[in-house]
């Protein structure tokens, strides 16, 4: 059995990356004082949604990047964290930035949130590579927010691997969303038998900013899903560091109970 400690930094980002950092460091190095290996901050962390992106999008070696990098090996732990890079066609990549001692990679959503009246790919090109990493001996998977809505992603990386994916968000609020949340996030665990860790933006009004009308702000409730769709923990709407331990063991269990992945089969015009 292998047990991977891991922490969701549940953090409300200003509009300016210089400003965001601050909120990076302090929960990177509360995840290293609990023995945290993991440390996974929301979607946008750089910078909220609703701030012009192309105006603060950074290559994966600028400055923002190049500090997050600096925090993650000074804590001895491997940082996932939203950001904003620049893409060859004007737009930008919502990229997740997979740092610290022994990994390094991205992940570039794949799925655009063109839905509720909100069109992501105005400004954001999408992703087309499933990424996968290994802290501490177990195999971590990668996912955006809005791809919570598309299940054959959670399955593919459970696929390749997989026995933890890690979702950072900026889940909007509205009418029913935060239900809608959690039943997604419950609902990839089962398809993909695997633990999820999904850590969203905290709401922003609990950090003392004024919500961006029409952006994607955030609603907290960040949490950790078993692969048999059970809650183990849970943060409210305001920022905090949920620190958790997932097991590998519980894994092959749920694997072994619920052979989900085995028994898939293709189906026509599918």
């Amino acid at each position: 059995m292998t047990t991977l400690r891991a922490a969701l930094c549940q953090v409300a980002s200003p509009s300016d990356p210089a400003g965001s950092l601050a909120l990076v460091a302090d929960p990177v190095a509360a995840a290293a004082g609990a023995g945290a290996q993991l440390a996974v901050l929301p979607e946008a962390a750089m910078a909220r949604f609703g701030t012009p992106l192309a105006a603060v999008a950074q290559p994966l070696d600028g400055p923002w990047a190049q500090e997050v990098r600096r925090l993650a090996h000074a804590a001895g732990v491997v940082v996932v964290a939203g950001m904003f890079v620049p893409a060859t066609d004007g737009r930008v990549h919502n990229t997740l930035l997979v740092t610290g001692p022994g990994v390094e990679d991205r992940y570039d959503k794949v799925h655009l949130f063109d839905a509720f009246g909100v069109r992501e790919s105005e400004t954001v090109a999408p992703g087309s590579r499933l990424v996968t990493v290994d802290v501490a001996g177990v195999r971590v998977g990668l996912a955006t927010c809005y791809d919570l809505r598309f299940p054959a992603l959670f399955t593919a990386l459970a696929r390749s691997g997989a026995e933890v994916v890690v979702v950072p968000a900026s889940w909007g609020d509205g009418p029913g969303k935060a239900e809608q949340w959690e039943l997604v996030v419950r609902a990839r665990a089962l398809d993909s038998t695997s633990w999820l860790l999904a850590c969203d933006q905290a709401e922003p009004t609990t950090a003392g900013l004024e919500p961006v009308p029409g952006a994607a702000g955030g609603i907290g409730r960040s949490l950790a899903v078993s692969p048999l769709g059970e809650v183990r923990d849970r943060l409210g709407a305001a920022p905090g560091v949920l620190v958790v331990d997932v097991t590998t063991e519980e894994v092959a269990a749920a694997r072994e109970r619920l052979p989900v992945l085995q028994h898939a089969r293709p189906l026509p015009g599918v």
